[in-house]
């Protein structure tokens, strides 16, 4: 099979954790490092509608007690700082199922026949339904945007290759909040062995050929 091989009626376009919590919730420095990324997911989802693929949202929905969360033992938080004393604990969530803030951002257009994900843990694949909707549409490519990259994106995409799906990664709508290096070093030294990694201009370019 060509690497340009690409199918739009077996394809869907998958944004993860594009919620209002992560986006119109935090402090306008994280927005605008958000934005850039948020405006190619926008112009991808544009493009996947009037292709009529489908769209997918895969969002966290965390108890707002903690109860659905674990602690783990990690040298680090997700912003790579040591914890305190060594004592792990358990932070305050950007996103609460029932709340505003786990809702998919109105610049995606969120519809009610899109597919939505509730998620307890990084993959989109974890203990949800994706996998079970996928297989039921014929669906063997996922076009993933979202963030953060180094967080659930990645593990989504190992999750998506281990279960024989094609992954297209778009580079500049997926990103990151912790630390940029961890992006680049995926989009150039480990997603390109198990995805394709595409611009947000050349997925559009492959949705428009596929339709005519």
């Amino acid at each position: 099979m060509n690497i340009n091989h690409f199918d739009v009626k077996k394809t869907v376009l998958l944004f993860f954790d594009t919620l209002n919590g992560y986006y119109h919730g935090g402090d306008a420095a994280a927005k605008a490092r958000m934005k850039l990324w948020v405006d190619n997911a926008v112009r991808l989802m544009k493009a996947g509608r009037e292709a009529g693929m489908p769209i997918f949202f895969a969002k966290g929905n965390h108890r707002a007690d903690n109860a659905t969360s674990t602690l783990l033992l990690t040298d680090t938080n997700n912003s790579l700082k040591p914890w305190p004393n060594g004592e792990v604990t358990k932070g305050k969530m950007h996103v609460v199922a029932g709340d505003k803030s786990s809702d998919v951002i109105p610049e995606l257009d969120p519809r009610p026949d899109d597919y939505y994900i509730p998620k307890y843990r990084w993959s989109a694949f974890h203990q949800t339904y994706l996998d079970l909707a996928l297989r039921s549409r014929g669906i063997d490519t996922i076009i993933i945007s979202g963030g953060s990259t180094d967080v659930g994106v990645t593990s989504t995409v190992y999750s998506g290759r281990d279960l024989d799906y094609n992954m297209i990664v778009v580079r500049d709508a997926c990103g990151t909040s912790h630390d940029q290096r961890a992006h680049d070093v995926l989009m150039d030294l480990i997603f390109p062995r198990m995805s394709r990694v595409r611009t947000t201009d050349q997925v559009l370019e492959m949705i428009q050929k596929a339709k005519e």
